[in-house]
């Protein structure tokens, strides 16, 4: 248990000084100071900092460092009088990049093992604003739907309880494929991890990323097969809709390579979902072509085919189309066997992998693919709901790669956190009755108050009681206070 010791001449912090000393001393349990360097220097100090003011406060690392004569966060740090955002901050950050490489060995040592599952998946950020001096800013397939915005690539390893171990950033207009090998490759020989089950995103394990990997000795992956591959299938034969059921988990072979495990899946719900989305957009795509075709004027066919082009590339609807352009009019039908063909499949999915059977039932593997849903919550912490890897003030690669670096740290302190409090949260209500979340949690520290009193001309400092369910959250974390008088 960690106490809380409060010395006579000690300089008072403001009153969110005890969530920061919470989170503070939660990362020195963890050993992430010892991880981001073995010797007590000042700059990892600086790191640590950075790390908690992530989480309690978020914001740039200038307001951070503004932030001094409000927090005693610095101050529990080791820095005393005015913290310079250059010296603090950014050279701080320089030292923590270099040291990025044998603090991931360290992670990985203490969360990965021979056998076990990693998992791994990429998201995108976009940034707004001049970005000259950067490579890795550039314009990419966006997955926020950020159209217009240069953007860069973050590949998150976790383990397969969703903790971060390593963190790479790449260039905006890279593919998510072409990622995996050199992933593999880093798990075997910078971890030392010589047994892999590698779990990766629908699409990640692609016709040439499996001949690139093919052989690897200790390694089997887990993924989920694209459209396209499910209808590749129906047309070799392999599988047929009638296949997939709602309750059970159906696995076939494929004769062309027995050793690969097809899993065959369907959820209702995402099959309301698929068909709804098509009804729309077929709707969609039909008022297009109508407007065209109900032109009075007369055109060229180059003309309307552009037309046409730009509702089908709109809507995606292309493939059930079929259309001509006669005499400077267009005629176009749907082709509704295909439509009709496409919607057995309305929420089907597969998930593919050589692991053996003796080593993980069909079961298991599909489950092990919903794991990788863990790094999609650590994605949405790290871009939205508390983090906020966005925006993105430093303009240089290197800098970039360390802000995201510092955030996957700071996800890393949030997650053992949010291990420890599952007890907590799962004594909470639901709907309109849930009551905490980590953002609520901190809070709630900040209202416990280190204060300084004058009584009879004797002047002495006191914790205020923490009440019933700060009580909670204090030994859920493992933080005890016991001041000192």
């Amino acid at each position: 248990m960690t106490h809380f010791l409060f010395k006579k001449n000690r300089k008072i912090g403001n009153l969110r000084c005890l969530r920061c000393f919470c989170v503070l001393e939660l990362a020195k349990e963890l050993g992430l100071d010892r991880a981001i360097y073995s010797r007590k220097e000042p700059w990892v100090q600086d790191c640590l900092a950075m790390i908690v003011g992530r989480i309690v406060y978020a914001g740039s690392k200038l307001s951070l460092s503004n932030a001094a004569r409000n927090t005693a966060l610095w101050e529990l740090c080791g820095v005393a009088g005015e913290v310079d955002v250059e010296k603090h901050c950014y050279q701080a950050m320089d030292r923590l990049l270099e040291r990025q490489k044998a603090i991931q060995r360290t992670l990985a040592s203490r969360h990965l093992q021979d056998g076990h599952l990693v998992l791994y998946d990429i998201t995108s950020s976009y940034f707004e604003g001049a970005y000259e001096e950067s490579d890795i800013v550039a314009f990419g397939y966006n997955r926020e739907g950020k159209r217009g915005h240069e953007q860069m690539v973050i590949g998150l390893l976790c383990s397969k309880e969703g903790c971060p171990v390593g963190v790479e950033v790449f260039a905006g207009n890279t593919k998510e494929a072409s990622t995996v090998p050199e992933k593999i490759a880093e798990l075997q020989l910078e971890y030392g991890l010589k047994d892999v089950i590698f779990v990766g995103d629908r699409g990640m394990v692609t016709r040439s990323v499996a001949v690139k990997i093919k052989g690897v000795e200790g390694l089997h992956t887990i993924s989920a097969l694209t459209h396209p591959e499910i209808f590749a299938l129906v047309e070799r034969k392999v599988i047929s809709a009638d296949l997939f059921d709602e309750k059970e988990i159906v696995e076939v072979l494929d004769p062309g390579n027995l050793a690969r495990r097809y899993c065959l899946c369907r959820n209702p719900k995402s099959a309301e979902r698929e068909t709804a989305t098509r009804l729309r957009l077929l709707q969609c795509t039909r008022e297009g072509l109508e407007k065209i075709a109900g032109s009075k004027r007369r055109a060229k066919e180059g003309t309307i085919g552009a037309r046409v082009g730009r509702v089908l590339q709109q809507y995606k609807m292309g493939k059930f189309v079929r259309w001509e352009v006669s005499e400077g009019r267009l005629s176009w039908s749907f082709e509704e066997g295909k439509i009709a063909a496409e919607a057995l499949f309305d929420g089907c999915y597969i998930i593919h992998s050589e692991v053996t059977k003796e080593l993980m039932p069909a079961a298991e593997i599909v489950s092990s693919y919903k794991s990788l849903e863990l790094v999609e919550r650590a994605f949405r912490n790290l871009k939205t709901v508390q983090l906020e890897v966005r925006p993105v003030d430093h303009k240089t690669d290197d800098r970039i790669r360390s802000h995201v670096f510092l955030c996957t740290l700071a996800y890393y302190l949030q997650w053992h956190a949010n291990e420890r409090l599952q007890g907590f949260f799962a004594a909470d209500g639901t709907r309109k009755h849930r009551q905490w979340t980590m953002r609520n949690v901190i809070e709630r520290l900040c209202t416990i108050r280190r204060e300084r009193i004058v009584m009879a001309g004797v002047e002495f400092e006191k914790v205020t009681t923490p009440q019933a369910d700060q009580q909670r959250i204090l030994a859920a974390l493992r933080v005890k206070l016991q001041p000192f008088s």
